[in-house]
């Protein structure tokens, strides 16, 4: 089984394209005739729906940004009656109010075919067992791939979030084929599982499937090498669906994720212009939602730094995307370089000695920004150490060279001078099931 969908997967570009025309001329006539905040927004660019033709003509529509979603709590910019409303979920925002969202069954239905289609991308097949532990409630995570994998066939053990002991004892005792969760937190399991002497492989754990954060090389190797697995990117986000917007082929591991652009149309635009980028280019990704009836979006501004790209589209006709290199609105200014926590989680890549759980602490000294590493030392190497103290690292020719050689790397691959320090392993926080944070922005 090598599709879930194999018609629509593999449709030419030329159908795929026409299929997208006229899913995006009668978005933007619904669009006009259902919810005042788009008529508003087209009447004040002069538009009119008969002037949106085919995808080509996005760029003259306005974007649809976080803010707008806010300003229009909860349901302004829905375009069904209420009771068309099969299912509420919110953003999981952390200041004010959330970011609502809306499904109709129709939408609930498109849903979990997508999440379906990434499933069998990522692996998974009928009669496999998966273990959620995505947060459920209102996140859509958890629900997400809940009933995206009861769709495909394969058995839900929904354990949700956190509640490490759990999880490793429903992987030992139900023999689960797939988990789903955070990236931070597969490898927290990972680390449990060293911890306790368990043996990876006494379980029947194959395959894993990673989201809800930007992850790198380093992270997949960790999470592969720590739990036995195939791990795989799943990427979305609520104002657009939620998860399944794109997905990682387990064959195709490091080529980027496929966008299921019959429903998503994507382009990359210029972070400051707002104007779209030629294929292969790296700027800010956004979305148009083709078929979702609650709570359709036009150009959404996602705020994540990628690229889209054909050329590495093998088994499918749709375009891929690359990983998640930042947020626009996360990215650090420091003494003039622009800075994402995955270049230098990059650099890391390439030292063994060290571990992929690491955080960036930004300070500033008048009017000098700073950044400095920490970054924990890997289990084995630690060990060899005999567990000392933090100030005894300086004690290792070893370490001291790994040090020199980091702070140098840093230097020329980034172009900024950062202070790193080594830390004990399981000492920087960890992500009980959310989301980790990589960056403690001190000047705030």
């Amino acid at each position: 089984m090598q599709y879930y969908n194999q018609y629509i997967e593999t449709l030419s570009r030329e159908k795929l394209r026409a299929l997208q025309n006229e899913r995006l001329q009668n978005l933007v006539q619904r669009l006009y005739d259902k919810v005042p905040f788009y008529r508003q927004k087209l009447y004040e660019k002069s538009i009119r729906p008969a002037d949106i033709k085919m995808v080509e003509d996005l760029h003259k529509l306005p974007f649809t940004k976080k803010t707008d979603l806010r300003d229009n709590y909860p349901f302004g910019l829905f375009a069904v009656l209420q009771e068309e409303v099969s299912r509420l979920h919110c953003s999981s925002g952390t200041t004010g109010k959330p970011t609502v969202v809306g499904y109709t069954r129709a939408d609930l239905d498109i849903f979990s075919e997508t999440i379906a289609r990434s499933l069998v991308a990522a692996g998974c097949r009928p009669g496999m067992k998966m273990q959620n532990a995505y947060g459920y409630g209102l996140f859509t995570g958890g629900l997400g791939l809940h009933y995206g994998a009861e769709r495909l066939g394969m058995t839900v053990i929904p354990v949700s979030g956190g509640m490490t002991d759990r999880q490793i004892m429903l992987l030992q005792d139900f023999g689960c084929e797939a988990i789903c969760c955070t990236p931070s937190y597969a490898l927290t399991i990972a680390e449990e599982l060293q911890k306790r002497n368990i043996d990876k492989d006494s379980l029947k754990l194959k395959l894993a499937v990673l989201g809800a954060e930007p992850w790198t090389e380093s992270i997949r190797a960790g999470v592969e090498a720590g739990l036995g697995v195939t791990a795989t990117n799943i990427y979305g986000l609520s104002e657009v669906m939620g998860p399944g917007v794109s997905q990682e082929d387990y064959e195709e591991k490091g080529t980027g994720s496929y966008i299921w652009e019959d429903h998503f149309y994507p382009e990359i635009v210029d972070a400051d212009t707002g104007e779209p980028l030629p294929e292969g280019s790296t700027g800010v990704l956004v979305f148009t939602t083709l078929t979702k009836e609650a709570m359709p979006v036009l150009r959404y501004w996602t705020n994540d730094i990628t690229s889209i790209y054909y050329d590495k589209s093998f088994k499918r006709t749709h375009v891929k995307m690359g990983p998640i290199i930042g947020r626009a609105d996360d990215m650090l200014i420091i003494r003039g370089v622009n800075l994402f926590h995955t270049q230098v989680e990059a650099v890391l890549n390439d030292f063994p000695e060290l571990s992929a759980n690491y955080q960036l602490i930004v300070t500033r000294e008048g009017t000098m920004d700073n950044v400095v590493v920490h970054v924990e030392l890997h289990q084995d190497i630690f060990h060899g150490l005999g567990r000392p103290g933090e100030d005894e690292f300086k004690n290792s020719d070893r370490l001291q060279q790994v040090h020199r050689s980091l702070q140098k790397k840093i230097k020329d691959n980034i172009g900024l001078s950062m202070q790193v320090y080594f830390k004990a392993p399981a000492t920087i926080p960890r992500s009980e099931g959310g989301k980790l944070n990589r960056i403690v922005d001190k000047r705030k």
